[in-house]
């Protein structure tokens, strides 16, 4: 079903198209704008309360600034959907997320208006930087270049790493700061404050309007009465909010707070910051899931809500009648939990993710035990390394795709001094919708090669309570378990924990002629192969490894002196993954043996349903069960 647009956006197919509107129409088309997101996200899925809230913004910087031209970085891509409809993209927008669909976040492939692919948070600044800095070299004066980044993103070390050198770099760089006090989450820390005390000060806005009236009246009288008028107000900032500003003190120059949902005033203020030249950070405050009043009020639940009905605001369900299994975030949020009140040293950390990944469930009924340390990857493992050099027990859980950033950390910091964190790696594997940027394809490869970490992969959750358990007993190693979001098997509550031997695999299935040997939840997947290829009376051999590293060793001589044909199937990539492991296993130890991997491919996987990318990289039930035949063809063709 093709969502049809209002009057206005019905007839703006480019940036071009916007700048022609005058003033009524362009508040006509951001109520059109954020009517199209409504109506798109509530019938197919997506973020929603990020796009809603900087609808004007975003008319507003098409209508002044000459993209693609001038270079428009939208920091992380929540907020992009408006971006998208109004370049070209809104017949198509009903494919966003899906697969073989246009990308839910920026991408340079798929426009040209997308001057940087962004998934991950506060990259923003950086590349804008490094492009006005380009620009510069290339003595191309007129292009703007703009970084749009949430003050959620704003907390990530990468984004005042870029503002450092910004403010030295007499670059054509414009910093919005789009200010709703949200991530995902509630923002947390000392920025959040500062920014609070900026936006609530009366003496301090009135003074902004001030000033910059007569920076207006006076810059007709030239350079030298601008640079005292600049002077002057710096040093008024400093007297009203009895302190320095955080980014003049970087040498940006500071305007706002501004009313990021007043599009008339937001292009005339775009427009005199565009003739202004060098460095400088515009401060709007916006409101997230603004024009949809659920989605003002529960900014959290509303930011990625899935399907749902706009007018009574009830999200739909998949299969409501049939029994949910937990996911597995929501069993390490109830085992984290049960743990620590069992272990008063059990300490949790996650970076801006406490409702993701559950750990929100511990910071409610234990909140000095646990910490949202903002969009800081690396911080939260250093600062689990410094809880574990104390004897406090870290569960740090971090997204397996944002453990990326903090990869130094866990080899300086963890590895090295063998500090017993526990790294709980959540959204594993193919993560869906979200596409590259988001996919865990990597952590395996990316930990298995580091010294002094033990790395496991429950194929259940309550294989998942029990590696947990098991990490957290004394005399314990720096310890990674991942998983993957979703769902897997209902969880007895009542089972007591039981303690796993490092290091041990376990057989689920004997059979004949070929092993499958499987790591973490997609063991499920060859469970259902091997049920389905009994019925054509093949038996495979089923072992679920349990641990990447250190590999059960005993087991692996076992399979290898009883098999030739050996299927690995993991939900990683290949290079470098598990099934590498059990080959190098192999050939160290000289067996010969036919093995063939079925995992993530070495290319880059799109976005789409989590069930169409497993069949597409080949490691589905399916893929497996076919496997497993065509290694067996030789034997199965013989009379």
């Amino acid at each position: 079903m093709l969502i049809q647009p209002g009057k206005v956006l019905a007839n703006i197919n480019s940036p071009e198209d916007v700048k022609k509107l005058n003033q009524t129409q362009l508040i006509e088309l951001c109520n059109d704008l954020r009517q199209f997101i409504v109506d798109n996200v509530s019938v197919y899925g997506g973020h929603f309360g990020a796009s809603l809230g900087v609808v004007e913004l975003t008319v507003a910087l098409h209508y002044v600034f000459n993209t693609p031209y001038d270079q428009l970085i939208w920091d992380v891509g929540h907020q992009a959907y408006g971006h998208k409809i109004l370049t070209g993209r809104k017949d198509k927008f009903y494919t966003n997320r899906t697969y073989r669909g246009i990308s839910g976040f920026p991408k340079i492939s798929e426009s040209e208006y997308d001057a940087f692919g962004v998934g991950h948070s506060s990259t923003s600044i950086s590349a804008a930087l490094g492009m006005a800095i380009a620009s510069k070299y290339k003595n191309d004066k007129s292009r703007q270049h703009i970084a749009v980044i949430g003050d959620g993103a704003m907390t990530g070390g990468l984004a005042f790493e870029a503002m450092n050198h910004a403010g030295v770099s007499n670059s054509n760089l414009l910093i919005i700061l789009n200010d709703n006090c949200m991530s995902i989450d509630p923002n947390v820390g000392a920025l959040k404050d500062y920014l609070t005390d900026i936006t609530t000060s009366q003496s301090y806005n009135r003074l902004k309007n001030d000033v910059w009236k007569v920076l207006g009246k006076m810059s007709k009288f030239g350079k030298s009465a601008q640079e005292i008028a600049s002077k002057l107000e710096s040093s008024l900032k400093s007297l009203i909010l009895n302190q320095s500003n955080l980014f003049e003190a970087l040498n940006l120059r500071y305007f706002g707070p501004v009313d990021g949902h007043d599009v008339d005033h937001l292009v005339h203020v775009l427009d005199d910051l565009k003739k202004i030249p060098g460095p400088k950070i515009l401060h709007c405050i916006t409101t997230k899931g603004k024009g949809y009043a659920l989605a003002e009020k529960d900014q959290t639940k509303w930011h990625a809500p899935g399907k749902f009905d706009k007018v009574t605001g009830v999200i739909r369900k998949r299969d409501l009648e049939a029994p949910q299994p937990p996911k597995y975030q929501n069993v390490f949020g109830e085992t984290l939990l049960e743990l620590a009140l069992q272990n008063d040293k059990i300490m949790g950390i996650t970076p801006a993710m406490p409702s993701g990944s559950s750990m929100n469930i511990m910071m409610k009924a234990l909140p000095e035990r646990a910490f949202d340390v903002g969009i800081a990857e690396q911080h939260a493992v250093t600062f689990s390394a410094g809880l574990a050099a104390q004897g406090l027990i870290p569960f740090c859980n971090i997204y397996s795709t944002f453990m990326q950033r903090a990869y130094d950390q866990v080899i300086h910091d963890v590895a090295i001094q063998k500090l017993p964190v526990i790294f709980c790696l959540d959204r594993a594997g193919l993560v869906g919708a979200d596409g590259p940027t988001h996919h865990g394809a990597y952590d395996i490869s990316y930990m298995r090669c580091i010294p002094n970490l033990v790395i496991a992969a429950p194929m259940n959750e309550s294989e998942l309570r029990n590696m947990m358990y098991t990490a957290q007993l004394p005399e314990g190693a720096p310890f990674v378990i991942r998983y993957p979001r979703g769902q897997g098997v209902l969880v007895n509550w009542e089972t007591p924990f039981e303690k796993l031997e490092v290091g041990r695999g376990r057989k689920i299935n004997s059979g004949e002629d070929v092993a499958i040997l499987t790591i973490g939840h997609i063991g499920n997947y060859a469970q259902e192969a091997v049920r389905e290829l009994k019925k054509s009376d093949i038996c495979p051999a089923h072992y679920d490894m349990r641990f990447v590293k250190p590999l059960d060793e005993a087991l692996l001589h076992q399979v290898f002196s009883e098999f030739r044909k050996i299927v690995t199937v993991e939900d990683g990539c290949l290079p470098g993954g598990f099934g590498s492991a059990v080959v190098e296993f192999m050939t160290d130890h000289n067996y010969a043996a036919q093995v063939v991997r079925l995992g993530i491919p070495d290319k880059l996987i799109e976005h789409g349903e989590p069930e169409q990318l497993h069949r597409e990289c080949g490691f589905d039930a399916k893929s497996i069960r076919e496997a497993v035949i065509k290694l067996l063809e030789p034997e199965l063709a013989k009379p």
